[in-house]
Formats: C-alpha cells, sequence, structure tokens
C-alpha cells in the first residue's frame, strides 16, 4: 500500500502564501507610482518638458565632444594606415643594386611593402611637382638619389622607429626619413580631448543632478502635508521616496530622449558641409553616428542621474520631514 508523500507543515504553506501576496504587492505599489508619477509630470508639461530640456543640454555637450573625439580616433586608424618611410641610397648605388636592395628590404620582418623610385622617375616628380621643367632640364647631373617608400606592416611610432633604425644599417642606404612629429601632436591632442571630455562629462552631470534635485525637492516640498500624513500612519522611507524616484528617472528619460534628438538633428544639419569639406581635400569622410550601443549608453546615463538626483534630493529632505 503506498503512502502518500507528506504535506509540507502548516506555517511553510502560510510563510510562503505571505511572502509571494508580499512580493505582489511591492510590485503592485511600483506600477502604481510608476504611473502616478507620469501623470504628474504631464499634468505640468510646460515645466517637465524645461527640465528635461535642460537635462538634455547638459547631456549634448560631453556626448558631442565624444563622437568629435570619436571621428578623431577613426582618422588617426586611417592616418597610422598611411604611414610610410623612405630610404633614400647612397648617390653610388646603380639601377641593379637598388633592385637588390629593394629586394632586400621587402623581406625584412615589419614591412608590408616597397616602392623603388629610381633618380630619373624622382626627377620627373619633381619638376611635376613643381613645374620647373625648363630649369632643370638645364643641369647636367641628377642629383637626385633613388629612394624607396616603405609601407610598414605595424604603423605605430615606436615599431616605425624602430623599422627605421634596422634600415640605416642596411649597406647601400644613405638615410631613412620619416616624419612622426605631426602624427604624435595628433595622438596628444586625442588625449588631451578625452580628459577634457571626461571632465565636462562630471561637470555636467553634476549640473544634471542639480536640475534633478531642485526639481523634486520643490514636488516634496508641494507634498510635504501628505508626506508626513502616510508617514504618521507607518509609511518607511523607502515607500515615501518610491514616486519621487521614478519621476527622477522620468526626467532623466525625457532629457535622455532629447539629448539624443538634438545629436541627430546636428549631425544632419553637419553631415553635408563637412562631406564637402572632406571632399575638397580628397577624402571620403562622414560624420560618426551613436549607434544602437551609444544610444543606449546615453539612456541609461540619463535615468541613472536622474533617478540619483532624485535620491539624494529626496533622502535629504526626508530626514528634515518630522510628522506632527
Amino acid at each position: 500500500m503506498s503512502r502518500r508523500p507528506a504535506a509540507p507543515p502548516r506555517g511553510a504553506r502560510t510563510q510562503r502564501t505571505r511572502s509571494s501576496s508580499q512580493l505582489r504587492a511591492w510590485l503592485r505599489h511600483h506600477r502604481a507610482m510608476s504611473a502616478d508619477s507620469a501623470r504628474r509630470l504631464l499634468r505640468h508639461p510646460i515645466a517637465s518638458l524645461l527640465t528635461m530640456l535642460a537635462i538634455a543640454i547638459a547631456l549634448v555637450l560631453p556626448a558631442a565632444l565624444w563622437l568629435a573625439l570619436d571621428s578623431a580616433r577613426l582618422l588617426d586608424a586611417e592616418l597610422d594606415a598611411s604611414a610610410t618611410l623612405t630610404a633614400y641610397l647612397e648617390s653610388a648605388v646603380d639601377a641593379g643594386e637598388a633592385g637588390r636592395i629593394d629586394e632586400a628590404i621587402a623581406a625584412q620582418p615589419g614591412v608590408a611593402a616597397t616602392r623603388l623610385i629610381t633618380a630619373a622617375e624622382g626627377m620627373a616628380e619633381f619638376q611635376q611637382a613643381l613645374g620647373l621643367d625648363d630649369a632643370l632640364a638645364r643641369l647636367e647631373d641628377n642629383p637626385l638619389p633613388a629612394s624607396i617608400v616603405i609601407t610598414p606592416d605595424e604603423p605605430s611610432p615606436e615599431a616605425v622607429r624602430s623599422l627605421a633604425g634596422e634600415l640605416e644599417a642596411m649597406a647601400g642606404i644613405d638615410e631613412v626619413r620619416l616624419d612622426l612629429a605631426w602624427l604624435e601632436r595628433l595622438r596628444q591632442l586625442a588625449e588631451l580631448g578625452q580628459r577634457v571630455a571626461l571632465a565636462l562629462a562630471v561637470l555636467f552631470g553634476l549640473g544634471v543632478l542639480l536640475v534633478v534635485g531642485n526639481t523634486i525637492r520643490l514636488a516634496v516640498e508641494s507634498r510635504r502635508q501628505e508626506i508626513e500624513v502616510v508617514m504618521l500612519i507607518g509609511a518607511t522611507h523607502a515607500f515615501v521616496r518610491r514616486p519621487f524616484l521614478y519621476s527622477g528617472a522620468w526626467y532623466g528619460l525625457g532629457g535622455g530622449l532629447l539629448a539624443w534628438g538634438l545629436l541627430a538633428l546636428g549631425n544632419q544639419w553637419l553631415a553635408a558641409p563637412v562631406r564637402a569639406l572632406a571632399a575638397s581635400y580628397g577624402a571620403n569622410f562622414s560624420m560618426p553616428h551613436l549607434g544602437l550601443i551609444g544610444s543606449a549608453t546615453l539612456l541609461i546615463c540619463s535615468i541613472l542621474l536622474g533617478w540619483l538626483g532624485a535620491w539624494i534630493a529626496v533622502s535629504r529632505h526626508l530626514s528634515e520631514v518630522r510628522p506632527r
């Protein structure tokens, strides 16, 4: 004869039922407070929109600088890819020996490609660049040496300098030239821009906290009597704080969406002249976009800043509220 499984104790069933009821009540209260705080913002659309616009302006400036730095990093990568060295051969090197030196350099580790420019080809390019065909044609001897243009595998300044030192030690090479000063200056400016963007993000983030905190402080003061009543009947600080936290999150979400819209409009406004300017220099460049990850980061940061500003303001004022 089989036995029925023992039923759980009555106290355990009661505890589980109580915990489930408390969780459902907690979720219902969160939904109610979220909807109520949204309705309160919609009752005063102008004031709410101005607060969200102030948050959006505070978010747009560091985000726009971040996009500018991102485009600078893309440009830096393109410049790195175009980094080359020029090895000038000794004047006594003939065409056959120059070809052998070119093959030896191409076989070196760290060299992606080479291009041999003979003395005659170098003079032709020089004449074409300066437009001095008649004057240079009167020269009895060609003073320009043969040269080899080298494209390195690794375009970083350290790797290029190391490769230049190895090439200068090869027989038949008189000098190896590389101009990395402008590239290093560009990278230093990019690093400076990153620090400036970080400083602006912190400062404007504090500005968002102040804007939301001041708005929530006024909301707390306008509902002071209501807060005193619910605290008098036993409401906890978390219960009282919850609707204001949702208000701060709604402010942050609205400010983030407005900031995203302003960035998109600014991108469209500047896209055509930037493309035209890049085309005049023979480059193909377009304005960078936030993308999915950037947009999500912007919205999450704005919501968190709104929530944190509300939490600071409500916590500070709840400590001063005493039920009478």
